[in-house]
């Protein structure tokens, strides 16, 4: 009896210690996987989540176009979803295309892609750029960034300011110059901008510049197409000064107006409106820029169009790009609400497909 157990402890110390092993490799396998090396699990899984991003990607990939060489996309901006782009351009181009939709907008945000338009575009086909012009906000600087660009110069200081409007000499092509297969391929593939202000202050400013300071190098604003606006829009025709701001609006502002526009001709780019110059409801822009906010857009559209590392946009003097609301406020206080709301009317387009608000004294 007392033999027997004896070996019955035996087996009990036995199973205890089996099982006091056996609870100790359990805690160790624990401990091993609770404490892993973090690096080392993500540089295991890493190739796992690239092979899936990999094969998702060419799943849906688009089929490759195979362009001529001269056509070929170059740049940042032709990368796709790779450029994240800055929310604000994103709801730019957002509202554009919401407003190019709107029917009831139709009259004013819709053109045809004629010669007139075409005509605006500048080409820089060696770093397949498309510029529309749309004067009196900062055009001339893009234009002397083009230039260099296509190698007519090799800096923007080294040229002459008689260069950059002479376009026989500064070596711009306008899209209008190509056939209509290259015009084609160039607005499918080419990275497209233009600039745009408030509309009523880009009024302003052209106004000011063509009628007031009137360069000499243009008399034909002066002497020519003021006395055609004061012959057909000036109330009172006892007065004998010049061209006055009313009388640019109640042109501006007639429904008329194409029938003095003919005789004036392309001088009229300087008033007329976006839609008008760019057909930015047809035409598919890379991006548009604001002139309120130039600083931040001018770096962002030359790295966009894989540029920045080339050329830099001339720097841009304290304070000229803010929207001044008293400028525009004092220009229009001498002004009928009539003659306000038929120019809102003809520019109501601009002021909602680029995101201006209706001035506040048309809402007083």
């Amino acid at each position: 009896w007392l033999i027997s157990d004896n070996m019955h402890h035996r087996w009990l110390l036995l199973a205890a210690c089996f099982w006091v092993i056996f609870m100790f490799m359990v805690a160790s396998k624990f401990i091993t996987l609770t404490f892993k090396d973090p690096d080392g699990y993500g540089a295991k899984q890493e190739p796992l989540i690239l092979t899936a991003v990999t094969k998702v990607e060419e799943v849906h990939a688009p089929e490759e176009k195979h362009w001529p060489e001269e056509f070929q996309p170059t740049g940042k901006a032709f990368s796709g979803n790779l450029i994240r782009q800055p929310l604000v351009h994103m709801e730019r181009l957002e509202l554009l295309r919401n407003v190019c939709r709107d029917t009831a907008l139709r009259n004013l945000s819709h053109t045809a892609v004629s010669k007139f338009v075409l005509d605006r575009i500048f080409v820089c086909d060696k770093h397949k750029i498309l510029f529309c012009q749309t004067p009196k906000v900062g055009n001339t600087q893009w234009k002397k960034v083009l230039i260099v660009l296509n190698g007519a110069f090799s800096s923007i200081e080294e040229i002459p300011e008689n260069i950059v409007h002479d376009h026989e000499k500064n070596g711009l092509p306008r899209l209008s110059s190509f056939s209509d297969s290259e015009i084609k391929k160039r607005l499918s593939l080419y990275f497209k901008f233009f600039i745009v202000r408030d509309p009523f202050e880009r009024l302003i400013s052209a106004f000011k510049d063509k009628f007031v300071h009137n360069p000499r190098f243009e008399p034909w604003y002066r002497h020519e197409i003021a006395p055609g606006i004061i012959r057909k829009y000036r109330k009172n025709r006892t007065e004998t000064k010049g061209l006055q701001f009313e009388d640019f609006v109640r042109y501006l502002g007639d429904p008329n107006h194409r029938w003095l526009d003919v005789q004036f001709g392309d001088h009229i780019i300087h008033w007329v409106t976006y839609v008008e110059l760019c057909a930015p409801c047809e035409i598919t822009y890379s991006v548009i820029g604001h002139h309120e906010t130039l600083e931040d857009d001018a770096p962002y559209i030359l790295k966009a169009a894989g540029i920045d590392h080339l050329v830099s946009y001339p720097t841009i003097p304290p304070g000229i790009t803010v929207y001044n609301k008293t400028k525009v406020e004092r220009y229009f206080s001498g002004i009928s609400k009539r003659d306000i709301r038929r120019l809102y009317a003809r520019f109501e387009g601009d002021f909602k497909l680029f995101g201006y608000r209706e001035p506040d004294f048309l809402l007083n």
